[in-house]
């Protein structure tokens, strides 16, 4: 059984949100994207990933012919290779928009995926959008930042306490649209317990804390009430971005 509310806000500062919500229990399809660029083109970004991730999975659903424009990899599950392709196809689109459109050049958008199928959870992160699960106490983020602080802190270059202020921290190394070809990982996992999902963009996690989001996450209310908090918590804390919150309560 899966139970999944979204909250999104755009925040105190800004008058456009730009971050982009898909949520569908019956499909068991989950997605938040953050889009970047000038002209209202972060908006416009981050619906066309979400369409076109969602399109695909959609079309592919059940095995029905469908055309893969990638191929399939062979060490990925079916729906893995799902997942992979909706991305690949998300990020064409986007790059393609934003080529024919002066207006939208150089237009971007991070994008967090869970597809729940049967027991199994299979997901991708491009950019900072992130997920994180919540089960038996513990807050683990599922997905790896593609940032410049988190490329530095991998290869121990710096300190981190001197990445945590560095005026790169918010740099992104991978979003979509911001090339023809992208590179994403796509991973599988057998779910055998109780677990909550948080799909954010980062206007909510760079505010608030590991310890802050698992005490909203633990609470034991409904995900519509969890990320009602959450975002208040943000809103609170500044709300200097856009912010978003999907919680998604999985039960076997």
């Amino acid at each position: 059984m899966i139970i999944a509310s979204c909250t999104t806000h755009p925040g105190r500062v800004r008058s456009i949100n730009e971050d982009t919500f898909f949520c569908d229990v019956e499909v068991g399809l989950f997605i938040v994207a953050d889009g970047m660029g000038g002209h209202h083109a972060g908006e416009v970004a981050s619906n066309l990933a979400v369409e076109a991730i969602r399109a695909f999975l959609a079309r592919s659903h059940g095995g029905q012919e469908v055309t893969w424009p990638y191929g399939i990899d062979p060490t990925l599950s079916f729906d893995a290779n799902r997942v992979l392709t909706a991305i690949r196809l998300a990020n064409r689109r986007v790059f393609k928009v934003g080529e024919n459109h002066e207006d939208y050049s150089g237009m971007g958008t991070t994008v967090a995926v869970g597809l729940f199928v049967d027991n199994r959870f299979v997901f991708s992160g491009v950019g900072d959008s992130r997920i994180y699960t919540y089960t038996d106490g513990e807050l683990v983020q599922l997905t790896a930042d593609d940032t410049w602080v988190a490329m530095m802190a991998e290869k121990g270059n710096m300190d981190s306490s001197v990445l945590a202020s560095h005026p790169m921290r918010h740099v992104l190394t991978n979003v979509i649209g911001a090339r023809d070809q992208i590179q994403c990982r796509v991973i599988e996992r057998t779910l055998d317990k109780d677990i909550t999902f948080l799909f954010t963009s980062d206007g909510l996690h760079d505010l608030l804390d590991s310890a802050h989001i698992a005490d909203e996450l633990g609470s034991g209310e409904e995900p519509a009430v969890v990320a009602q908090r959450l975002v208040d918590l943000a809103l609170e804390r500044g709300g200097h971005d856009n912010i978003t919150a999907l919680v998604v309560q999985y039960r076997p």
